[in-house]
């Protein structure tokens, strides 16, 4: 800040308003995807695009509990991270359910539409992977985000993938493989979600009031960003 002499607070505040602008740039992407994936998805019967907006919904749960718990007491951190758990796995349960019964009954996903709609979501992803270019050595919540967009590009790729092969094929069974095994992962992130959110509860342990409580999926920080979505 032009003209302070404090040397420390202001740049830490400006970091920290910058930060937030990020987020709230990054909770925008993510939301606006999650309809519009979850909307298409169901129009060109995917399940590959269904189960990615789920993942674009977790993704800006995060940023927005990010957001929200910035000086909350821990309990309140806790609470907001269960709802967000029990939403992403709700939804988690219902995209699986969806698939289960494609497999049975049948779908014709729409390969070009698919592909479209992946590529959008992949330029989306790319554009909060820039946002984030100048944060990816800042806290632990900036770093959380990185790591979410990385793989976040992963599975569009792999959407890409199983889109080509939808329209090559004619045959749902790709389409099919990349929504069960996305929906597997989101499933499995909420309940850890819930988990953490229980031992935070029964701790009581106050937390700072300036540590930013970040829910994050902890299969994306200890296997390879290609492990969490089974694309290798």
């Amino acid at each position: 800040m032009p003209g302070c002499g404090c040397g420390c607070s202001c740049s830490v505040e400006n970091n920290e308003t910058i930060e937030r602008k990020t987020l709230w740039m990054l909770l925008g992407i993510n939301a606006a995807m999650f309809l519009a994936e979850s909307v298409l998805g169901w129009l060109f019967e995917s399940t590959g695009l269904m189960a990615d907006s789920i993942d674009m919904f977790a993704d800006a749960w995060v940023y927005g509990i990010s957001l929200y718990a910035v000086g909350k007491s821990k309990r309140l951190q806790a609470k907001a991270a269960t709802t967000a758990g029990l939403l992403q796995f709700g939804l988690g349960v219902g995209v699986l359910v969806e698939v289960v019964r494609r497999f049975f009954t049948g779908s014709e996903p729409f390969g070009i539409g698919m592909f479209l709609v992946g590529l959008t979501a992949l330029a989306a992803n790319v554009t909060c992977l820039a946002l984030l270019a100048k944060h990816r050595d800042g806290g632990v919540h900036m770093r959380a985000s990185w790591i979410f967009s990385t793989n976040d590009v992963i599975a569009n790729c792999g959407i890409l993938l199983s889109a080509a092969l939808v329209w090559l094929t004619e045959s749902p069974y790709p389409d099919l493989l990349i929504g069960g095994t996305i929906s597997v992962i989101v499933l499995k992130g909420g309940i850890r979600i819930l988990d953490d959110a229980l031992q935070e509860q029964r701790s009581g342990v106050p937390s700072p009031s300036n540590a930013p409580f970040v829910p994050m999926k902890p299969q994306q920080i200890s296997q390879p960003p290609s492990a969490r979505h089974g694309l290798v």
